[in-house]
């Protein structure tokens, strides 16, 4: 039976988050976002509650609903986007490295990602290139093995906590000729000579995330910072090899397992647009009577109502899918991006028209949504990646009636 009723624990659990955002997050977002400034004091607070933690991100393994993570992710997001992206970011490198490494690795290496109250560490999923966007296959950073070391040379940029973080979990080419096939992955730790930090990126919006530059200029690691060791990747690299067979990517199941979180993030700031629009459209009177009873803006409303709900009902599925080993015929992880990174730039959109020249300044914060917002269509895969996904799934998908939720 199909139930998306929320049980007793994750009710409490969102009331949690929910006030963590409200209490701890907004008051300072405003400052952040016109600093730039990284919110460490909210990710020490964050630790002390048990979000910023291994132990919150192990849980979400552990959600047989898969729910966890879209849960939390959607509130986060709701209090500040770049905030919520600089508490989340550390998760991509721990789902890196989770996805790669072996279960020695992830002892050692996870808890560098977070560290604890009081010793707060950063993590970093390193894969985006200066041009390699969405193309993750075209990778030109290289690594080689040089005696019992891996020497990495290469480029990276848009990187979340990218030069300054204690863990970098580094995507490289291993070789060129089986393009995404012959990637390797590798842990980067903070001080390594030839990890040379290049600049903090100045951005439109997610002002508060630290997103950086960085480059490896024969920069050394010992043998053992492969992800999954020497005779996992050889095995690997044959396989490729071989006609007609694929082995497929870890670095792009990774990103397709994390798009409905992604689709969260994005509702998130959606949300919080919308509830704000519709409290200025209650509160403000305009030609003798409330804003929301003029047709247009009601109509504007209503159509951000429905249009955050189809989105969060989409990510939904995908979370579940995901978190049952459900493979995603359909493109379903990037159908919720898609949808849900939409949905987001048109609701700030029409939030900032419902409040007109109020909309357009910085004395409310829907322009600061409005912002934040445009980087769903873009990371992560863009809107026309996600489309290309879909696209290339069409002949394989299965009729939605199933909703692959057990029924089919």
């Amino acid at each position: 039976m199909l139930d998306l009723r929320l049980t007793e624990d994750q009710q409490r659990d969102v009331a949690a988050w929910h006030a963590f955002a409200e209490e701890v997050i907004r008051p300072v977002a405003a400052e952040h976002d016109r600093a730039e400034s990284t919110p460490m004091d909210v990710l020490e607070e964050a630790a002390e509650r048990g979000i910023y933690s291994l132990d919150f991100w192990a849980a979400g393994r552990e959600d047989p609903t898969g729910l966890h993570w879209l849960l939390a992710t959607e509130e986060l997001f709701w209090g500040c986007a770049g905030i919520g992206l600089q508490l989340t970011v550390s998760g991509l490198a721990l789902a890196g490295l989770s996805s790669a490494g072996t279960p020695e690795q992830l002892v050692q290496w996870a808890p560098e990602c977070f560290g604890s109250p009081g010793d707060i560490k950063l993590g970093a999923l390193a894969v985006t290139e200066p041009d390699g966007g969405s193309d993750v296959g075209s990778l030109q950073t290289v690594a080689r093995r040089d005696g019992d070391d891996w020497v990495l040379d290469g480029h990276k940029m848009f990187i979340g906590n990218g030069g300054v973080a204690d863990v970098h979990i580094v995507v490289a080419t291993v070789d060129p000729d089986l393009g995404h096939r012959g990637q390797a992955s590798f842990v980067v730790p903070k001080g390594t000579p030839g990890l040379v930090p290049v600049r903090r990126l100045s951005k439109l919006g997610m002002r508060a995330a630290y997103t950086g530059e960085f480059r490896l200029e024969t920069c050394r690691v010992p043998a053992d910072h492969l992800l999954g060791g020497q005779d996992k990747l050889d095995e690997k690299l044959a396989s490729a090899r071989r006609p007609k067979e694929s082995t497929g990517s870890t670095t792009l199941k990774a990103l397709e397992r994390s798009r409905p979180v992604v689709a969260a993030q994005a509702i998130g700031v959606a949300r919080a647009a919308y509830e704000y629009a519709l409290q200025y459209a209650q509160e403000r009177h305009a030609f003798g009577r409330p804003v929301i009873e003029h047709p247009p803006v009601a109509e504007l409303l209503a159509d951000m109502a429905v249009e955050i709900d189809a989105a969060r009902l989409l990510a939904w599925r995908a979370a579940w899918m995901g978190a049952n080993d459900q493979e995603y015929q359909s493109a379903e992880g990037s159908m919720s991006k898609l949808k849900a990174s939409e949905v987001a730039t048109r609701v700030t959109e029409k939030a900032v028209q419902i409040l007109g020249g109020h909309g357009y300044i910085s004395d409310h914060p829907v322009e600061k949504w409005y912002r934040d917002a445009k980087v769903f269509d873009i990371y992560e895969g863009t809107s026309q990646i996600q489309r290309l996904v879909i696209a290339r799934a069409l002949p394989d998908a299965q009729s939605p009636l199933s909703l692959r939720c057990g029924h089919g």
